[in-house]
C-alpha cells in the first residue's frame, strides 16, 4: 500500500501553488544538537527477553607481574560482570584472562564491554577506574606507542615528556579531557567519554610526532573557555586558537674536513706495484735467501738499539736535577734623603725640662688642676 502511494504522489502534477510555495529553510544546528541533560534509556531485560542464541567470548593475556593483583581482586571482578551474567575466568598458569556470555545474558553488547575491562586490567589500569567501562556513556582506547619511534633512548624521552615532571603534563591532560590516561610500557591506556578520547589520543600521537604536549593542552584550554559562550557555539573558532609553528634555528653543522669530487677520467687509475717489483727495482729480488735474512737481522738490530737508546735517556731524566733560580741578596740601603723634622725635637728638648729630677719633696706642691687634664696635654 505504501508503495503504491509513493507512486500515485510520483504521478500527480504540480500545481501553480506547489510550485510558488517556498520552503523554510531549517536551521541545521537545531537537528544536530542534543538538548541538556538528556540520557539514552537503559538496555534491559524487557527489550530482549529470550536472550542471545549463540555464545560470544574473548581472551587476553597480561604479564607476570599482574598476576598477584589480579588474584587479589578477582572476586570484585567476577561480581561486577555477574550483574551482567557474564562469566569470567582467570588462567595463571597460560597467564590469560576469558570473558563469555551466559544463557541468562539479555544485553548483546555487554561481553564487549567485559573485554573492554580485561583489556585495562593487563594493561596495568586499577580495577577502580577499569570497572568504570561497563557504564553506557565510558569507552575506552589503548594507544600503542612502541612502534612510532625508532631509537630507545629517544621513545623514553617523548613518553617521560608525555608524563611531565611529577606527573604535572598528564594531569593537566585528565582534567581538560575528562579521561583516565595511563602510561604503561608500550601503551597508552585511556578511559573516558568518546570526545576526550579522541583529544587524549592526538596529544599522544603528536607527542611521539616530536610535538610538546603543552601545545596542544594550551589550545584544549582555550576551546573549554569558548564552549562556555553560547554565541561563539556555532561559529568557527581558527580565530581564537593558536598557530604554533616548528622552527628549526640550530643550523646544520658543517664538516671539518670537506671532500671536493675528483673529475670524472674514464681511464683506471695506475696499479700499485708489488712485492716482487719493489724487490726488482731495488735489486733485493736477485740476492741469495742467505744474505737477504743477514740484511732484515741488521734492520731489526739497528731498530732494536735506537729503542733502547729511547728507553735509557727516559730512564736518566729522572736523575738529572733541575736548575736552581739564583739567590737574591737583599740589600738595606740607607736612606739618602732623611728628612729632619725640627719641630718634633722642638717639642722633645721642652719636654725634658718641665721633669723634674731625682727624688720627691717631702711637702708637695698642691695641684691646682686635675690630673686628667695633665694627662690630655702630655697625649697633645
Amino acid at each position: 500500500i505504501s508503495m503504491q502511494l509513493a507512486i500515485g504522489v510520483l504521478k500527480t502534477p504540480l500545481t501553480s501553488e506547489m510550485r510558488t510555495k517556498k520552503v523554510s529553510p531549517v536551521d541545521e544546528s537545531q537537528l544536530f544538537a542534543v538538548p541538556d541533560g538528556w540520557k539514552e534509556p537503559a538496555f534491559t531485560k524487557d527489550d530482549n527477553p529470550k536472550g542471545l542464541l549463540e555464545e560470544s567470548s574473548f581472551a587476553t593475556l597480561f604479564p607476570k607481574y599482574r598476576e598477584a593483583y589480579l588474584k587479589e581482586c578477582w572476586p570484585l571482578v567476577q561480581k561486577a560482570l555477574g550483574d551482567s551474567h557474564i562469566k569470567a575466568t582467570l588462567d595463571l598458569i597460560e597467564g590469560s584472562i576469558t570473558v563469555c556470555t551466559t544463557k541468562k545474558t539479555f544485553d548483546p553488547y555487554a561481553v564487549v564491554r567485559a573485554r573492554d575491562l580485561i583489556k585495562l586490567l593487563a594493561r596495568s589500569v586499577p580495577f577502580e577506574q577499569a570497572v568504570r567501562i561497563l557504564e553506557d556513556d565510558m569507552a575506552c582506547d589503548i594507544i600503542k606507542i612502541g612502534t612510532l619511534v625508532r631509537t630507545r633512548e629517544r621513545f623514553v624521552k617523548r613518553r617521560q615528556r608525555l608524563i611531565g615532571p611529577k606527573g604535572s603534563t598528564l594531569k593537566a591532560l585528565e582534567l581538560l579531557t575528562n579521561c583516565y590516561v595511563m602510561v604503561q610500557g608500550n601503551t597508552v591506556s585511556a578511559l573516558g567519554p568518546f570526545n576526550g578520547l579522541k583529544e587524549v589520543r592526538k596529544v599522544v600521537l603528536d607527542t611521539m610526532k616530536n610535538i610538546h604536549p603543552i601545545y596542544n593542552i594550551k589550545t584544549l584550554m582555550i576551546k573549554r573557555e569558548l564552549s562556555k559562550d553560547p554565541e561563539l557555539r556555532l561559529q568557527s573558532w581558527e580565530r581564537f586558537l593558536p598557530n604554533f609553528r616548528h622552527k628549526n634555528l640550530t643550523k646544520r653543522k658543517e664538516p671539518k674536513k670537506k671532500t671536493t669530487k675528483k673529475e670524472y677520467t674514464p681511464f683506471p687509475p695506475q696499479q700499485p706495484e708489488s712485492q716482487i717489483d719493489k724487490e726488482l727495482a731495488t735489486g733485493e729480488f736477485f740476492l741469495r735467501e742467505s744474505v737477504k735474512k743477514r740484511k732484515k737481522m741488521e734492520e731489526i738490530k739497528v731498530k732494536q738499539a735506537e729503542v733502547l737508546s729511547k728507553r735509557q735517556e727516559e730512564r736518566n731524566r729522572a736523575f738529572i736535577p733541575p736548575k736552581e733560580k739564583p739567590v737574591m741578596k737583599k740589600t738595606n740601603k740607607a736612606p739618602s734623603e732623611a728628612k729632619i723634622n725640627i719641630e718634633a725635637i722642638k717639642a722633645k728638648v721642652r719636654k725634658a725640662k718641665t721633669k723634674k729630677l731625682g727624688a720627691p719633696s717631702v711637702n708637695p706642691v698642691p695641684q691646682t688642676k686635675p690630673a686628667y687634664d695633665k694627662k690630655k696635654k702630655n697625649k697633645g
